[in-house]
């Protein structure tokens, strides 16, 4: 009996080995929960107006902006240069009318790139709360995970059933930017969180981001919103542009 119960133990230590060297082996790309590769566009079916064309000077309707980021809209200069990229950085660029390319840059990377303003964007899975660099840049630094069931699902009505396939972004390192092109802010101290859902409809594929903006500076609570994306069969209508 003695002998049979150390065989047992002994068979269930060999088991062991090829299922840890298999999770030691798991990557991001291995273990992806869904699959947002490939091409995308944009479907503007709300804000049209603030998102297809640059709104008027003081239209910021819609967002809640505190005394410091109306001064700074209030100040906006269309004829000033070298600002015709701050709609591109990350907490902006998916509101923007444009097509995204998704890809894996590695297996730990997924890759966002967009046609309108020439952007990319790393989502890094398994790194570190801080960047090695902690220089701002119009991207940031963009930590990703699956799941997400700490978003308060109270607040947001959800289009998924099963959570786990939800991508999780926390972005956080950005330059100062613009939530819309008429010189409405963020600044350096914003933290964005984006939650990737991807989902069918009309019998096609898309995908609908939620995200929420947190910036003390200029905002006097989170601003909130959800963009969708249809799956494009091809690269047939790629066009990048650059945002200058």
């Amino acid at each position: 009996m003695t002998r049979a119960i150390a065989l047992s133990f002994a068979a269930a230590a060999l088991l062991a080995v090829p299922l840890a060297n298999a999770q030691d082996d798991a990557t991001a790309r291995s273990e992806a929960r869904a699959d947002l590769t490939g091409y995308w566009t944009a479907v503007v079916t709300e804000d049209w107006r603030w998102r297809m064309v640059t709104p008027p000077k003081g239209d910021y309707a819609s967002l809640p902006l505190n005394d410091n980021g109306r001064r700074v809209a209030d100040a906006w200069d269309p004829d000033e240069g070298g600002n015709s990229c701050k709609a591109y950085g990350a907490a902006s660029v998916m509101r923007m009318p444009l097509r995204v390319r998704i890809s894996w840059e590695d297996d730990n990377t997924l890759r966002i790139d967009t046609d309108h303003g020439m952007q990319t964007r790393l989502l890094r899975f398994g790194a570190p709360p801080e960047p090695e660099s902690a220089d701002p840049t119009p991207q940031g630094y963009s930590r990703a995970s699956w799941g997400g069931t700490d978003i308060g699902f109270d607040r947001i009505e959800r289009r998924m059933d099963d959570v786990s396939s939800t991508l999780k972004v926390i972005t956080t390192h950005l330059s100062p930017g613009y939530l819309r092109t008429n010189g409405v802010p963020y600044g350096e101290q914003t933290v964005m969180t984006e939650f990737f859902d991807r989902h069918a409809a009309y019998g096609e594929e898309w995908f609908t981001v939620t995200t929420i903006v947190s910036d003390p500076e200029h905002l006097g609570q989170e601003y909130i919103t959800s963009s969708d994306f249809k799956r494009l069969p091809d690269d047939s209508s790629w066009n990048p542009t650059p945002c200058d």
